[in-house]
């Protein structure tokens, strides 16, 4: 899986605004310097989760962005389909509509069991966790084994 800029500024930007005091608002210039994320870059990832209804902004001199919900309700599964679209597509078909020529039709499977995994992370880890700087359980067990932690990827030249 690949987790694209904007996934992880907007879910940066979310930690610094749900930091925050009840009633106290974030300045995008203020997270954009805390997180060193480009103004422009931030405001486009803003408006996408109030559209997604995480975020709500308040305008004038004390206005700014504030949680639309409470963090518990705000997981990274919805951030990451807030910015990026569906946890799992196979070009750019969600997995249940892909179709394949019998041969290869167990790959259809494959990518269901990947969304699945993937949903039992995603759905799982809330942006109060974060904040807390606390996983589940079940998902920090995931991160005991230090094989995890080494990267498979082999670079072979031509």
């Amino acid at each position: 899986m690949r987790i694209s800029t904007k996934v992880d500024y907007a879910i940066r930007a979310l930690i610094e605004i749900a930091r925050l005091e009840p009633g106290q608002v974030a300045k995008a210039e203020d997270i954009a310097k805390a997180q060193s994320i480009p103004r422009n870059f931030l405001l486009a990832v803003l408006a996408d989760l109030r559209r997604a209804g995480m975020l709500s902004s308040r305008r004038g001199q004390t206005g700014g962005w504030y949680l639309a919900r409470s963090a518990d309700e705000i997981s990274i599964a919805d951030v990451i389909r807030a910015t990026d679209g569906p946890l799992v597509s196979v070009h750019g078909v969600r997995p249940e509509d892909v179709t394949y020529d019998a041969s290869v039709a167990v790959l259809q499977r494959v990518w269901i069991a990947v969304r699945s995994s993937l949903r039992e992370v995603l759905e799982g880890v809330t942006l109060a966790h974060l904040v807390a700087d606390s996983l589940p359980e079940e998902v920090a067990e995931r991160t005991e084994n230090a094989d995890v932690w080494e990267s498979r990827w082999v670079w072979k030249s031509r």
